[in-house]
């Protein structure tokens, strides 16, 4: 198909624009040939007549379809020119925010001048491992790239990072060798990586400075070469330097910055350590001030001369060196300061003792007269004599900052000698890693000396490229057998002829320098004559006569030649080199050696290759009267030199190429200025690549994903068998042009154009077949909506008319019934109105009536009740009269008899007053009173004797008056009637007139009590009413506080629920975070016993050989053992019987911290085995002195002293014994004084060992019979002490006849028991005590522990050694560590295991003591008493008929029980055959019979014996599933033995009777089943990594590439990196290989009896890794994130979840571990436009971060036409509802985290005794019991 024919109308094409590059525009009629102009819509609205070029008649290019926008390879797209290589990486950058692109086989990387979260260990990681192009492009992609290939290639590679100032190039440098350090590791333990790293630090500081286009810009070129060895780890490094920008550190321009140290330097003065360089702010120095922008914003300068310093540290550079340097730079701030004054015209001097120059001489430790001197003279030297010459003020200053400028440049060569030094290793390089960050392509207004060898350094590089790239297409054509023809690339040769051929620019440059009156304008004229018109590359400004043009590769470039012959020589004057050289200051001399002894920078091999060590160059002899001015090279030959050394050296290696664009001029993060990308596109090279691929076949497809695309361009007939004749024929109908394609041996090459115009043809037919089923559709869907009205009108009308007649017939029944309601409505208002009146007729007739006999009836009751009346009324009246007179009476009573009252009560008063005076004054007359009173009494008596006569007397003298005053009153009756009538009245008057008075006192009084009481009945009222409505207002506040206190508790109780809920799940959490860690340090531990194992088999092999048939066995103990390093008496005698059978050719040097460590424990033996002895002397003399007390003692005690005294007798040989032993130990010790000799298999060695052992194992035996001894001697004390009869053997005898006699022997039974007690309670007091020490030990183990963290802080320290003694001294402080750590431990639990041990013998020894006493009891007497008594039990093993769920082996068979039960053992087998857990329960059984036989020694060397098997087999076959799972099953199986026989109340609930028989009684096993729980855990932690190895390989293909669902998702090109086919070949796997694989897993686990509980953990933990990875792989792939790709994984996680349904395992937390994956994919399928879009997504992907989330909306890529990309606005609306989400900012899941195991407990029901052993373990010569 001809190109004009892809002209049509709605095509796409980009033309030029003057402000954005290129213009996208759109075709509005078809493209005719001979067409001038074309009609174009652009993309602002505007319609644009586009005129073609009547020369060429070249149409505009053609834009790509918008699926291939944005694709990872340029190389990919269809249509390949500078604007669609501008657009796809616009779009990439800016929408998707995606910095790296690949451009075939270079890595373009945009600076996106913000800090993004894609480094991360997690991102390294992921790549680590990866094919280049199934990622997307990344600089740890290339990084993996260039290591995979030195590994599978042999070959060295190069990684080229270029671009200008600004664009990155030193920050991807710096990502490449991180990686690289990640990655590969070091092959020592010094940390090479770590030193690599800090190089960075070093070099920026020093090489660094900050530019007008970039804050951290390298003004030096740099390569690095990173040294592998055979096992590709790092093992050193060397740096080499090219073209330091001298002139920066006497000159800035403006908003620039000098470098780095200097702000550093001066933002740290105030330090103590840099009070002597007297530095001050940097705007005070004339180096750091001339740019005027002393700060960078965002940088600390003090902190960076932190991380400075320590990188210096780390690499060597001591802390002397350090202020050396520090001195050598403040020297040349302070030199900048020093001022000259001018004299005259040709002189100048410096002011006398000038503050900067006296600093400057100070620093430098020179002579400050003779600085000063030869900064303001020079000598110039003739054939025959020599001048000192004054130089002017501009001479001076010149001179000045040459100094300044060559001092710095020694200081930076010198620093990078000693980086390199210390980078250096010892180890022979196998291969090596170079990478290269140098300059781009410069140019700016002005343009000197140092662009002209950046651009020449880029020339170069340039061509090396081309090259590479032209190799690279020339070999796919050749493989691929496709025809080659030749294609044509520029070749920048002629502009590098130009520049360093003979009489060439450099060259004329060094010959004009030569010249003693050479100058800028001379060489210029030069170049003129030599090139203008003679080069086509070579022009003359117009307007200038100083300056020329180069047409470099990538632009025209002027130069202005000024400065060109000076900064080419570098001129500096010797003689002030002279006086620097003889500085006091010892370091300053050094950077100012000469060329013997000093190291090039540049030095190098003939080979290419630079070695990591430096030769120096030695220089040819001159002769005497030479100077070395006359042999020094210029800066232009040396930059040639070395120029020429590297293209040698990228030339012998396999180059990478990463080229750094920089966006905009103004460091605005993700802006992208099109005019500065194009010309640094056109400058790295990434067009030409791009030209270079469209001039041949750009596109390339395989046959089978041709296939898979375009098979909808297809017939079925068209189909065959063989995909590619399919191919073939196919392309052969589509394409005519058979010079558009090319058939390869496996892919299909496209020219230029051809996949585009698949793509139409693609598009067109998917768009006829969506019109077709689009036309279909809506036929179908407006037919059936027609029929459906149809039906509807139908059903409406027959609604309608039913409704009509029904409202027909309802009109009929109404009218009917209103007629008949009318008839009897009428009859009842007539009957109604006739039943009223009646009624109302009659009522009125009856009130009638009814008044009249009420007014009857009212007359005479009001008759009847007048009468009544009268009579009360009357009545009334009478007795009111009598009232009111009795009223008066009784109240002239009351008021006299008041009166009188009154009277009395003051006369009683007055009495009292009296008579309490009178008490007053006369206390203590009582008697007297009493006197009184009975003298009182009996005139009484007298005086009612004189009374009672009086009376009489009275009686009969009243009579005889009587009659005489009645005689007397008839005879005066008349003349005293008046008298009385007057005297009354008078006295009746006045006692009115007194009434009257009280009466009116009265009625006042009460007046005023009235008052009184009204004002205190309404005060009261008033209070009363006061208290009420307080007493309301307190009900209400009651009634509100109890409202409030009602609601704060059930706040309260909600908030305590919540608070409850939150800190469980926090509790849960840090439990599990706590678990986790525990099992990440067994995991940790588990490593580092593999490595110290493996430490010790190289070290076995390298240093011993052993004869044929021996095992060599390291002597130490063997780090197989648990985290708690218990060992066997089997397991030692193991390691010490081949021992002595070995010759040793090799000597180890002996470990002095070992052998000190024995030494001190022999001593600490000797010690206490004198303790020993001290306290068996003692109880000799006690026992003596006893003795002659104890003479008459009867036969029974005589036995048991002679019996204690043999015991005695033998203990005091074993102690001579010992004593010898310790002696023999000392003389070999110090007679063998050699290390070699006390090196671990030597004699003195095996000598001290086998002492130790013995002397230990001695010593426990005599502390135990002393403990016997000791408990004898007071159980005896205690028996004999209370009874006096026992001391004296005729007592004894009697005391025992007198008990016969009165029957006391039951008392003595009695008082024998109270004993037993006593010795009972001093044995728990005694036990207590010992768990008491047991507990410090135990403190003293974590001491320990932490003392041995301490030293392994030290170890680090010793980093900081020579590699050499580092590498030994690693090794041998970790020997020494875990030999030290093991030899506590086992000394801290055999004495743990002694005093349990001792408990038990005493126990034994009380036991037996009380019943020999007892049977000494019984013995004497007599048959008829013993009758009587009861009889104490004996206690003899009762003889079991039946299994008792118990194995009995002989102690010399455990290795044999151990060797066929565990360690040759196949799981398969077992598992098939055999009940589940069967090894475990005959290892309990074993267990159960020593505990049974209270034998500790069996029960302790069966643990650690099977511990350390199972060890051996997992390390043994710790790659294969079955054997783990296997093992697994069988540890949790045996720790649950442990607990559920344990005799724990808590583990026996499950358990029946005669299970709870079968609990162990003599041992409590707690520490073995911790030790068993951290077993199962790494059983477990090997078990997720092996599962994990099986399955990664599967995820990324079955879960993401493989497409489940045929035809969803279609192919893309992917140029010239292929990914990874989705289509399913015969070696891919598939999602069916998952699950077949997790079927596998799953049934193992089943058959192996595993733990349900711990089967879903391991499920759970493989579906999380499942779905770490696969998301992983999505997050870092673009062509992975489309929709139909989110429909493959919902597929994909729905089958997983069928899976886990089938197994019943959905309830453990499997699905949950999926969550974030199925997210994503939901993410990738639902719509992405509108805010409630967003609103959704943000509440959907709760499980994913804010970064995923973010990453997956800009990785969405459109796989077909009609699917749409996602807007930019739409990801910032995302961004800005999440941003208040807290999440974790890391992008990738963590693949390797493994969730903390639980073991539950799980009892089993299978009965011991019902247990068979099968013949065919091999355990015939285990026996039941």
């Amino acid at each position: 198909m001809a190109a004009s024919e892809l002209y049509t109308k709605f095509a796409r094409v980009w033309i030029p624009d003057p402000e954005e590059v290129w213009k996208s525009a759109e075709l509005l009629k078809d493209y005719k040939p001979g067409d001038k102009v074309l009609l174009l819509h652009l993309e602002e609205g505007k319609d644009l007549e586009y005129r073609l070029d009547p020369k060429t008649s070249e149409l505009p290019h053609l834009r790509n379809p918008d699926i291939l926008v944005g694709e990872n390879d340029l190389t990919a797209l269809s249509y390949l020119h500078e604007p669609a290589v501008l657009h796809n990486l616009r779009v990439r950058f800016i929408d998707s925010k995606l910095i790296y692109t690949y451009c075939g086989i270079v890595l373009v990387a945009i600076n996106p001048y913000e800090q993004l979260p894609i480094y991360g260990e997690d991102i390294i990681n992921a790549y680590s491992g990866q094919n280049m192009g199934d990622m997307d492009p990344h600089i740890f992609a290339v990084a993996e790239e260039a290591y995979k290939q030195m590994a599978r290639d042999e070959r060295n590679q190069s990684i080229i990072v270029s671009g200008e100032s600004g664009a990155g190039k030193t920050v991807s440098a710096k990502y490449a060798m991180r990686y690289f350090a990640t990655v590969s590791g070091s092959a020592s333990e010094a940390n090479v990586e770590e030193k690599v790293l800090a190089s960075n630090p070093i070099m920026e500081s020093i090489g660094n400075a900050k530019t007008t286009r970039n804050d951290n810009s390298s003004r030096f070129g740099k390569y690095i070469e990173i040294g592998f060895d055979k096992r590709y780890r790092i093992i050193g490094a060397n740096m080499r330097t090219y073209l330091l920008e001298k002139s920066r550190v006497v000159f800035q321009a403006e908003e620039e910055r000098n470098y780095h140290i200097f702000y550093q330097l001066c933002a740290s003065a105030k330090l103590p350590e840099f009070k002597m360089l007297r530095l001050g702010n940097a705007d005070s120095f004339h180096y750091t001030k001339q740019g005027g922008s002393p700060m960078i914003e965002g940088v600390d300068d003090a902190k960076e001369m932190a991380h400075t310093r320590q990188a210096c540290t780390l690499l060597g550079i001591s802390e002397s060196y350090q202020m050396g340097i520090f001195r050598i730079l403040a020297g040349i701030l302070h030199l900048g300061n020093v001022g000259f004054a001018s004299r005259d015209s040709d002189s100048c001097t410096i002011p006398p003792k000038h503050e900067p120059l006296t600093i400057f001489c100070d620093l430098m430790g020179v002579d400050y007269e003779e600085m000063c001197h030869w900064l303001c003279h020079r000598k110039l030297a003739t054939a025959t004599e020599t001048y000192i010459k004054p130089i002017s003020k501009l001479q001076a200053t010149n001179a000045r900052d040459a100094l300044a400028k060559h001092i710095y440049a020694k200081l930076f060569n010198w620093i990078v000698d000693h980086v390199n030094q210390a980078l250096h290793s010892a180890v022979k390089q196998h291969s090596f890693i170079g990478v290269l960050d140098i300059y781009g392509f410069e140019t700016f207004e002005i343009n000197s000396f140092e662009q002209f060898c950046i651009n020449y350094a880029n020339e170069k590089l340039q061509q090396q490229f081309n090259m590479h790239v032209f190799k690279l297409e020339q070999e796919e054509y050749m493989k691929e057998q496709i025809p080659w023809t030749l294609i044509d690339f520029y070749d920048n040769q002629p502009c590098i002829n130009l520049i360093e051929s003979k009489l060439g620019i450099l060259d004329l440059l060094d010959e004009e320098c030569k010249m003693p009156k050479g100058t800028d304008d001379t060489w210029a004229q030069k170049l003129y004559n030599t090139h203008l018109n003679k080069c086509a590359l070579f022009e003359k400004p117009r307007m200038s006569n100083k300056a020329f043009i180069i047409k470099h590769f990538a632009d025209k470039v002027e130069y202005q030649c000024e400065g060109f012959l000076e900064k080419n020589k570098d001129t500096v004057f010797e003689e002030q080199i002279r006086v620097l050289k003889s500085s006091k200051f010892k370091m300053l001399p050094e950077l100012f050696q000469d060329d013997e002894k000093a190291i090039s920078p540049t030095s190098a091999t003939s080979s290419g290759r630079t070695p990591l060590t430096r030769v120096p160059v030695k220089p040819t002899k001159g002769r005497p009267g030479q100077t070395a001015k006359e042999h020094k090279k210029t800066v232009g030959h040396q930059f040639r030199n070395s120029l020429h050394l590297l293209m040698e050296t990228l030339n012998a290696t396999t180059p990478h190429y990463v080229r750094c664009i920089k966006p905009n001029d103004f460091k605005f993060p993700f802006t992208f200025d099109e005019k500065r990308a194009v010309q640094q596109l056109r400058a790295c090279g990434v067009l030409e690549t791009i030209r270079i691929s469209a001039a041949g076949f750009p596109s390339r497809w395989t046959y089978q994903e041709f296939f898979s695309r375009y098979r909808v361009l297809m017939k079925q007939k068209d189909v065959l068998g063989d995909r590619k004749q399919t191919c073939k024929n196919v392309l052969e109908k589509l394409i005519l042009d058979k010079d558009k394609y090319q058939f390869g041996k496996t892919k299909i090459f496209f020219r230029a154009g051809q996949v585009a115009y698949l793509e139409k043809l693609r598009a067109d037919k998917l768009r006829a077949a969506c019109i077709r089923i689009q036309k279909t559709i809506r036929g179908w869907l407006l037919r059936k909506r027609y029929l459906c009205m149809q039906r509807a009108a139908i059903t409406v009308q027959r609604y309608v008319r039913g409704y009509q007649a029904r409202c027909y017939a309802k009109f009929l029944r109404r009218t009917k019934a209103a007629t008949t309601i009318q008839k009897y409505w009428r009859m009842y208002v007539v009957r109604r109105r006739y039943k009223i009146r009646r009624a109302a007729t009659i009522v009125i007739q009856s009130y009638l009536r009814g008044y009249l006999a009420r007014n009857r009836y009212r007359k005479i009751l009001c008759e009847h009740k007048a009468v009544i009346i009268q009579k009360r009324v009357r009545g009334w009246l009478a007795r009111t009269r009598y009232k009111r007179t009795m009223k008066a009476i009784i109240y002239l009573q009351c008021c006299f008899r008041r009166m009188m009252a009154k009277r009395e009560l003051k006369k009683l008063k007055i009495e009292a007053r009296s008579v309490e005076r009178y008490k007053k004054l006369h206390i203590g007359m009582e008697n007297k009173i009493m006197q009184l009173q009975r003298k009182v009494d009996e005139q009484n008596k007298d005086y009612k004797c004189l009374m009672e006569k009086l009376t009489n007397l009275e009686g009969v003298y009243n009579s005889e008056t009587e009659k005489l005053r009645n005689d007397v009153e008839r005879l005066q009756l008349s003349e005293e009637e008046a008298k009385i009538a007057t005297g009354r009245v008078l006295s009746l008057q006045e006692e009115i007139a007194k009434l009257r008075k009280d009466l009116e006192q009265t009625r006042s009084e009460k007046k005023s009590i009235e008052e009184r009481a009204d004002k205190y009945k309404q005060e009261t009222e008033q209070l009363v009413s006061n208290l009420k409505e307080e007493n309301t207002l307190l009900k209400q506040e009651k009634e509100t506080l109890n409202h409030l206190i009602v609601e704060q508790a059930k706040e309260m109780t909600e908030t305590m629920e919540r608070k409850l809920v939150e800190e469980t799940k926090q509790l849960e959490l840090d439990l599990n975070d706590e678990r986790l860690r525990y099992q990440n340090l067994l995991n940790e531990f588990s490593r580092l016993e593999e490595r110290y194992d493996d430490l010790k088999e190289e070290m076995t092999l390298m240093l011993n050989v052993p004869k044929p048939g021996h095992k060599r066995t390291d002597s130490t103990h063997s780090s197989n053992e648990s985290e708690y390093t218990f060992s066997s008496e089997f397991a030692e005698t193991e390691d010490i019987a081949p021992r002595t059978e070995e010759p040793i050719e090799k000597k180890v040097p002996l470990d002095m911290s070992l052998f000190l460590k024995l030494q001190k424990r022999v001593t600490e033996l000797e010690q206490e085995k004198q303790l020993m002895q001290d306290e068996l002397d003692r109880k000799e003399e006690q026992v003596f002195r006893s003795k002659a007390k104890e003479e008459e003692r009867p036969q029974i005690r005589g036995a048991e002293l002679e019996y204690e005294s043999l015991k005695r007798q033998e203990l005091e040989s074993e102690n001579k014994k010992l004593k010898n032993e310790l002696n023999e130990l000392r003389r070999a010790l110090s007679e063998k004084s050699a290390p070699e000799v006390t090196a671990p298999g030597a004699p003195a060695y095996r000598v001290l060992m086998e002492q130790l052992t013995s002397v230990s194992e001695e010593l426990d035996v005599r502390k135990e019979e002393v403990l016997i001894l000791r408990s004898q001697l007071v159980s005896q004390k205690e028996a004999i002490q209370p009874k006096n009869t026992m001391t004296d053997s005729t007592i004894l005898l009697e005391d025992v006849q007198k008990m016969k006699d009165k029957g006391e022997i039951a008392q003595a039974y009695i008082g024998l028991k109270e004993t037993n007690r006593l010795l009972e309670s001093q044995l728990q007091s005694q036990k207590r005590s010992h768990e008491n020490e047991a507990e410090a030990l135990r403190g003293e183990i974590q001491s320990l522990k932490e003392e041995n963290n301490r030293q392994q802080q030290l170890l680090a320290q010793n980093l900081q050694l020579p590699p050499e003694a580092r590498i030994e001294a690693s090794l041998q402080h970790e020997i020494t560590r875990l030999t030290n750590e093991n030899l506590d431990l086992m000394e801290q639990l055999e004495k743990q295991d002694k005093t349990v041990r001792k408990l038990k013998k005493q126990l034994k020894v009380f036991a037996k003591k009380i019943g020999e006493l007892e049977v000494g009891q019984m013995e004497n007497i007599s048959p008829g008493q013993i009758i009587d008594e009861p009889i104490r039990p004996v206690n003899i093993p009762r003889k079991e008929k039946d299994f008792q769920g118990m194995l009995e082996y002989k102690r010399e068979d455990e290795q044999k029980l151990v060797k066929n039960l565990i360690l040759e053992l196949k799981p398969r087998g077992v598992a098939v055959n055999l009940i589940p857990g069967l090894p475990a329960y005959i290892l309990f059984m074993c267990v159960r019979h020593a505990d049974y036989l209270n034998d500790d020694q069996k029960v302790r060397s069966l643990l650690t014996s099977t511990i350390n098997s199972i060890k051996k087999v997992l390390k043994k076959r710790g790659d294969d599933f079955e054997t783990v799972s296997f093992w697994l099953s069988n540890t949790c199986r045996f720790l649950h033995c442990l607990k559920q026989y344990s005799g724990e109340e808590g583990f026996m609930k499950h358990n029946t009777s005669r299970q709870n028989e079968h609990c162990l009684t003599n041992f409590d096993l707690a520490e073995y089943r911790q030790v068993l729980s951290d077993l199962a855990i790494q059983i477990y932690q090997q078990l997720v990594r092996v599962l994990e190895n099986i399955l990664q390989p599967m995820i990324v293909s079955g879960m993401l590439e493989h497409e489940t669902i045929q035809g969803v998702s279609g192919v893309k090109p992917t140029g010239l990196r292929k990914r990874t086919s989705s289509i399913a070949d015969e070696g891919t796997y598939t999602l069916d290989s998952i699950l077949r694989q997790l079927n596998s897993f799953h049934s193992v686990m089943c058959q192996h009896g595993m733990d349900p509980e711990l089967i879903k953990q391991v499920v759970k933990q493989m579906f999380y890794i499942v779905g770490a990875i696969t998301l992983n792989n999505l997050l870092l792939r673009k062509d992975m994130c489309s929709w139909s790709k989110g429909m493959q994984i919902r597929y994909n996680v729905s089958q997983l979840e069928e899976w886990l349904r089938d197994k019943n395992l959905m309830n453990s937390g499997a699905k949950e571990t999926l969550e974030p994956l199925i997210q994503a994919a939901q993410l990738l399928q639902v719509k992405k436009k509108t805010d409630d879009d967003a609103e959704a997504i943000c509440s959907m992907c709760n499980a994913l971060t804010t970064a995923q989330i973010v990453k997956v909306l800009n990785l969405y890529t459109p796989v077909n036409e009609f699917e749409e990309r996602v807007s930019v606005s739409f990801i910032r609306t995302i961004q800005m509802r999440l941003r208040d989400r807290k999440d974790s900012p890391q992008l990738l899941m963590d693949a390797k985290h493994i969730f903390p195991v639980t073991f539950p407990f799980n009892p089993s029901s299978l009965a011991l005794e019902t247990i068979q052993i099968p013949a065919s373990l091999g355990l015939g010569f285990i026996a039941r019991v």
